[in-house]
Order: C-alpha cells, then structure tokens, then sequence
C-alpha cells in the first residue's frame, strides 16, 4: 500500500529533473500521474513529445498508470487539459504539482519585456492556470492539495534573475492566498524552494570562486530528494499542512517563515526625513538584511 493509492496526481515540467522524479515516486506510492511537459528548451524554445512520453512509458513499464500531456501551462486553454486529462483517464484528480519552469537570466538593465512576459507566463501564469482548472473538482469533492514550487531567488533574492525571482516571490503570494481561500473546502496550498542540481540550475554562471563553490554544492543534490516531500505534500499524511514554504537541500527539509516585523520604532511627534536618518536608520540597521545577500550567504554550509 503507497500513501498516494487511489489518488490522481498531475506534476509540470514533469518530463525530466526535478518533475520526472516527481512524477515517478508518486507513481510508485500508487498514484495516478498526468505527465506534463512540451519538451520545450530551457529558455522556453521548440517542443518535442519525447520527454512527457518517455517519462510516462517509463511509469507504466514499472507497473504504474501514467498519461503524457504536451500543453503549455502558460495558455490558459491548454493548461486546462492537464487537468480534464486527469479526470478523464483516471476519474479525478487528487493533486496538482505546479512544476514547470524556464529561465531566461539576463541583468536587469540589459533585461528584455519578451524575456520579462515570458519567465512571468510560465512560472507565475502556469501556476495560477493549473491551479485555476483543479479548483471546481478540489471543491465539488471537497478535497484536494496544490504543490506549487517557488525559489531561494524568490525568498531571498538573486543576481541577474529579477523575472525569475519575481515569479517566484508571486507564487508565495498565490499559494498563500488559495490555501485561505480554500481552507473552508478542506484544500490545502504549500510552496517548495528545491535546492537540486537540474537543467535549470545548470545555467547559473560560475565564473568566481564563490560561484564555482556554489555551483559544486549543488551538483551534489540530486533531483530525486525533492520528490519525498512533494508525495507527503499531495498525500491524505499532510491533511494538516498548508499555507507553508519548504525548502529542500539534499537530505535537509527547512521550514521558512513568513515576513514578521522585527523591529518597530514610534515617534510620537511624527516623522521627518532627517529623523529618519538619524535615529530610525541606526537603530534599524544591525537588523538589515544585507544589500547583496543571495541564497548561498543563507545556507553557507555544504548540503548534508
């Protein structure tokens, strides 16, 4: 007996990486997989079926039930048939995994609206488009659990990825927003900052020692150390657990917390601008967070 039998599960982005393990640990926890992915390129370029059907094939030769789908999740339309594809060969759908992703990393003052519009498009617009499509059959049945994975990018912040980054902090919000406004129907919304070395993280520059570090770092977290936590997530296990930001670094799951005020000061003359600098600054600046702080200042320590 797997924790997911008799649930159907859809995952994005799920023809390789990350979404593949994914969508195959599920498959062996006895779920019902709807494999997403256009096969498109890392920056979003052409298409092929391959990697959705091979990923599917894969699953059914193991014994499983799968089913590919090829649908941008950026179109409205077409993410919807992730979805229908589910309820019509599997009956239902238990689980949405918001998955898919593209980079196309630029500086931000050499960025491009089309690079903008289309990182914003599949990230952000997928997530709220699939998410959008399972909403009638999560409230008709009362149940249901939504994935969505986010960034250290989006959390914490990083060099040349302001539409990434942006996606991803957006994310947070939406799945904030779906598990208050789906608590009544028993639904439950959590986000996943994977650290894991994929086709997506293999663009980062390592040009520096830090970076070269970094990078090494990541090559040591394999994609399938997402996947446990991700089934939990989409299993009846977590009918507790919503409205949170997990991360995943190799065999170390973090809690993130919320932004909460940390410090507070009050002027009961009011506030001028040289006030401010003088006497809210210095009292505010040992709890600043550092002006280029990135994930790897975070998490400093090599992955356990």
């Amino acid at each position: 007996m797997g924790i997911l039998d008799g649930k159907v599960v859809a995952v994005t982005g799920a023809g390789r990486g990350i979404g593949r393990e994914i969508a195959v640990l599920c498959a062996r926890e006895g779920a019902s997989v709807v494999i997403n992915d256009p096969g498109v390129g890392g920056s979003g370029e052409g298409g092929e079926s391959g990697p959705a059907e091979q990923t599917a094939s894969d699953i059914i030769a193991a014994g499983g039930k799968a089913v590919a789908n090829l649908a941008s999740v950026a179109d409205p339309a077409a993410a919807a048939t992730i979805v229908e594809d589910a309820v019509k060969h599997f009956g239902r759908i238990d689980a949405v995994v918001n998955n898919a992703g593209i980079l196309r990393d630029s500086i931000w003052h050499k960025m491009s609206h089309e690079d903008w519009r289309a990182v914003i498009d599949v990230h952000l617009n997928g997530a709220f488009n699939v998410s959008k499509a399972a909403t009638p059959y999560f409230r008709e049945q009362q149940s249901g659990s939504f994935v969505h994975f986010t960034s250290t990018s989006g959390l914490i912040g990083n060099i040349g990825q302001a539409n990434y980054s942006a996606a991803k902090a957006g994310i947070i919000g939406l799945s904030q927003s779906i598990a208050l406004d789906m608590a009544r129907a028993g639904v439950r919304s959590n986000c996943i900052a994977p650290f894991a070395w994929s086709r997506m993280t293999a663009s980062i520059p390592a040009e520096t020692p830090e970076a070269k570090g970094r990078v090494a770092r990541l090559q040591t977290m394999s994609a399938d150390k997402i996947a446990p936590l991700v089934a939990f997530l989409a299993s009846d296990l977590s009918k507790d657990v919503s409205n949170q930001i997990f991360a995943v670094r190799k065999n170390e799951i973090v809690l993130f917390s919320k932004p909460r005020p940390i410090r507070s000061m009050t002027k009961l003359e009011g506030w001028t601008p040289q006030s401010i600098a003088d006497e809210l600054v210095p009292s505010f600046r040992p709890s600043f967070a550092r002006a280029d702080e990135v994930s790897a200042h975070v998490f400093p320590y090599d992955p356990i």
